[in-house]
């Protein structure tokens, strides 16, 4: 174990904390607020953001799409440009604090902006960035990723970069009032891949990331079972919290990651438009069945300390089941449908795309190739 941590993110968590906008972001800074389709009008949301600005100048760009695209981004980015933006506020989900994030890196640089999902430009400087979540499902509030799609291509790709770490992120609960509940549990089961993805490796007897990491997973089932019960503060906050700590950096310190379940899903996200938390769901119980010797032993952990099973021959494929259960209790799908009735062209396809992005190599060992892929497809596509 052998890691450096620091999250920078200071969060404002509670009901009514939007406020703290007002001295959170310097009186001099020029502000451009992004948000989505406009729910924070209907919420109160946007006039708690509107009162909390009223001793700054700022502007506002709508429109950021689930699954943001460059296309409508890069019109954002013109406007930092061309009104000399000194900070940006992102007031949504993931999706539109993913999005900000690629704003206030473009706006810095004078090339085509798509250039930082291809690496062909490294990010060191951007624009200030703060957030206000209102969609608990991600984490990008408090790190330094981003998953940005380019429509045109059918092309998803994610970047990572120190300089567009939000600065700020406000988690207030009660702005998850109104969220509809399609939106409710794609939150619910994205944080639990993205504890996943950083658990269900290799055992390294990392005591703390690993038990952190089984408490995260104990929440999320627990909501899920109180799913009915969901309209009150204490459900939505820890709902919130929980989603944040999946993918602050934390549990993911000093332990190696795997993340394949989120690159194939990205190509479902892309060419069959399937909600990135689905396409998780679709992909992930193939995937562990077809990794299952090398992940057997968390697997096994994680079927003794987050479902309670005893030790048995087959625990990792119990462990399993219980996570697809989990899945269909929650009413998502374990199956690719959106695809047609041509299972065949649809898997050549999904390949091509993972070839053309580099993703020929994947999880915490690079095991899974381009041929195993095909494997879990076989069994994920209906």
């Amino acid at each position: 174990m052998k890691f450096s941590y620091v999250n920078p993110t200071q969060i404002h968590f509670g009901q009514g904390q939007i406020s703290t906008v007002a001295t959170s972001i310097p009186k001099d800074k020029k502000v451009l607020v992004i948000y989505g389709g406009g729910s924070i009008k209907k919420n109160g949301v946007y006039d708690q953001v509107s009162a909390a600005l009223a001793e700054h100048t700022w502007t506002e760009f709508s429109g950021v799409e689930a699954n943001p695209t460059v296309e409508t981004l890069d019109k954002a980015v013109i406007i930092a440009k061309e009104q000399a933006i000194d900070y940006i506020l992102a007031v949504g989900g993931g999706s539109v604090i993913d999005g900000s994030k690629y704003v206030a890196a473009a706006a810095m640089y004078e090339g085509n902006g798509w250039d930082i999902l291809i690496g062909k430009h490294q990010v060191t400087e951007a624009i200030a960035i703060g957030a206000i979540l209102t969609l608990p499902a991600t984490g990008s509030e408090s790190n330094s990723g981003s998953v940005i799609t380019q429509k045109s291509t059918q092309t998803k790709l994610p970047f990572m970069a120190d300089a567009v770490q939000p600065k700020f992120a406000v988690l207030d609960p009660d702005s998850m009032k109104t969220l509809p509940e399609r939106q409710l549990v794609n939150g619910l089961v994205d944080a639990w891949v993205h504890v996943c993805e950083q658990y269900l490796t290799t055992a390294t007897g990392t005591m703390v990331q690993d038990g952190y990491a089984e408490v995260l997973l104990k929440n999320l089932l627990t909501l899920a079972e109180q799913y009915d019960a969901r309209d009150n503060n204490e459900w939505r906050s820890n709902l919130m919290w929980t989603a944040n700590q999946a993918l602050n950096g934390l549990i993911g310190s000093g332990v190696t990651h795997d993340w394949a379940t989120h690159m194939i899903g990205h190509e479902l996200t892309a060419l069959y438009h399937v909600d990135h938390a689905r396409s998780l769901s679709i992909i992930q119980p193939s995937l562990l069945r077809n990794q299952i010797e090398a992940k057997r032993a968390k697997l096994e952990q994680l079927g003794k300390n987050v479902f309670g099973f005893t030790a048995s021959a087959d625990l990792a494929e119990r462990t399993i089941v219980a996570i697809e259960a989990f899945y269909h209790d929650v009413k998502v799908p374990t199956q690719l449908t959106e695809h047609g009735d041509d299972k065949v062209a649809a898997i050549d396809t999904i390949i091509k795309q993972l070839e053309a992005h580099g993703m020929v190599a994947l999880g915490e060992s690079q095991a899974i190739t381009l041929d195993v892929t095909r494997q879990i497809l076989e069994d994920a596509v209906a």
